[in-house]
């Protein structure tokens, strides 16, 4: 009888992880929450197991010494070809235990990895144009800008970052990486990863960001190894980059010219336009990468930061290398209460084999060209502002000025003053600017243009992020 009960309270066990397994299947995989409880549950039902086993061991023990002392021989005899099938189900009752344990465990093993993290965004965006007749006349365009898709988290100790974006007219990965953190400063990245340069995250406030956007010295993503330092006092970068992200000259792409951030493609001869596709393609090759910054905590509510930064590489036409490049780049921050200044200066030069009339460059579904070599001034300011407007949290005033000279050729200077706000309110961000410039592009001009007239832009970018 009490073997019975005995079988029937393993049976009891084995019930509620298996009603536990079911209902995790059901609801999906084993969340962290649940991982101190998984483990407890583990615990009891194995020291339960060993307890029963013991009781069992006792009562066999018990009901063999009654066998031979008892005078019911009768009774013992009938009871004796129970014993084999009690055993054989003890047996399989605990295996069938063990093996739920384990599954438990694999469950818990599979929860302490946190999971990657699904993102992105979706935007749109209004434009009024002073330089475009149409756009003027309408009282401006309201057009589809992004939708966008991030991937970020860890599996084990393997970190992945990745970014791909669509827009009306094409689409483009921004960044695809894989990482390890050394220990809690040494961080490794291999992929799409970011080319450590001046002012980080971005040397800019707006939307359009600044000028050295688009010689390809901001945000810009290439396909290389990076290795990354941070503590309290000191940021240090170095990179190598195999190519750019699509590839080079001889990449897997449809269009060179469809990317996020501009990169060098080809070299404008004297008888192409600006925007004309390159006969010469090229594409940058075995580039190496650097930045250092030293910060400061100067006060509770203030900090300076100042940093140098460096690249140098090849230039490759699919065949041989045709060219060098080099840009360098000083920075500083200083940030006190709400408000921050920054400024940069960048200077860069792209010394080729044969004569050119400047470098080609693409993105957003169509060529450009920039100077071989200029020099580029950046300051900025901003202002954060906490607000309480029905969703509104933040309100964030700026004023980015960039100036673009020395360009060979004697070209006239590219100037842009970008004057917005930042509105924060929930998972929207919206930023207001006022564009003015000349000799800019996504103002009416290009880097090589040779205009003294001052263009006008007025853009709303509004943005869910998720």
């Amino acid at each position: 009888m009490k073997k019975n009960v005995l079988a029937l309270t393993i049976g009891a066990l084995l019930s509620a992880p298996q009603a536990f397994a079911q209902d995790s299947q059901t609801q999906g995989e084993v969340t962290a929450a649940q991982v101190e409880q998984l483990l407890e549950q583990m615990q009891q039902l194995q020291q339960r197991v060993a307890e029963l086993e013991q009781q069992l061991a006792q009562q066999q023990a018990g009901a063999e010494t009654n066998e031979e002392t008892s005078e019911e021989t009768t009774a013992v005899v009938a009871a004796e070809p129970l014993k084999e099938p009690v055993a054989r189900q003890r047996n399989s009752n605990n295996r069938e235990l063990r093996a739920r344990i384990e599954r438990l465990e694999e469950d818990v093993d599979a929860a302490q990895n946190a999971p990657i993290e699904i993102g992105g965004a979706v935007r749109a965006q209004y434009v009024w144009e002073d330089y475009n007749d149409g756009n003027k006349d309408r009282g401006g365009d309201l057009d589809f800008d992004l939708l966008r898709i991030d991937f970020r988290g860890e599996i084990g100790d393997v970190i992945l970052s990745a970014q791909y974006r669509w827009f009306q007219y094409m689409e483009s990965v921004q960044h695809a990486w894989v990482g390890y953190n050394f220990d809690e400063n040494w961080q490794g990245q291999l992929g799409i990863t970011k080319v450590p340069f001046g002012v980080t995250p971005y040397n800019s406030n707006s939307y359009f960001f600044s000028t050295n956007f688009y010689v390809g010295l901001e945000d810009d993503h290439d396909a290389g190894v990076k290795l990354r330092y941070r503590d309290p006092e000191w940021d240090f970068d170095i990179a190598f980059f195999k190519n750019d992200e699509s590839g080079g000259v001889d990449g897997f792409t449809s269009a060179r010219e469809d990317r996020y951030a501009y990169d060098p493609l080809g070299v404008r001869l004297s008888d192409e336009g600006i925007y004309d596709t390159p006969t010469l393609q090229v594409a940058e090759a075995n580039s190496f990468a650097t930045r250092v910054a030293r910060k400061y905590a100067l006060s509770d509510d203030s900090s300076f930061e100042w940093g140098l930064s460096g690249q140098f590489g090849q230039m490759n036409d699919g065949v041989d290398n045709v060219g060098d490049r080099y840009a360098l780049a000083a920075h500083g921050v200083y940030s006190i209460d709400r408000w921050t200044f920054t400024g940069q200066f960048t200077q860069y030069e792209y010394d080729m084999d044969m004569a050119n009339e400047g470098i080609v460059v693409g993105a957003y579904a169509f060529y450009d060209t920039i100077p071989a070599e200029a020099d580029l001034y950046n300051f900025n300011v901003s202002y954060s502002l906490p607000v309480q407007l029905g969703p509104i949290t933040n309100l964030t005033f700026y004023n980015d000025y960039n100036l673009m000279t020395n360009k060979t050729g004697n070209l006239e200077d590219t100037v842009m003053n970008v004057l917005g706000v930042a509105v924060s309110a929930g998972g929207l961000y919206t930023y207001f600017d006022l564009v003015t410039a000349k000799n800019q592009p996504f103002a009416g001009g290009t880097l090589a243009g040779n205009s003294s007239d001052y263009n006008t832009r007025f853009n709303i970018n509004i943005g869910y992020y998720f």
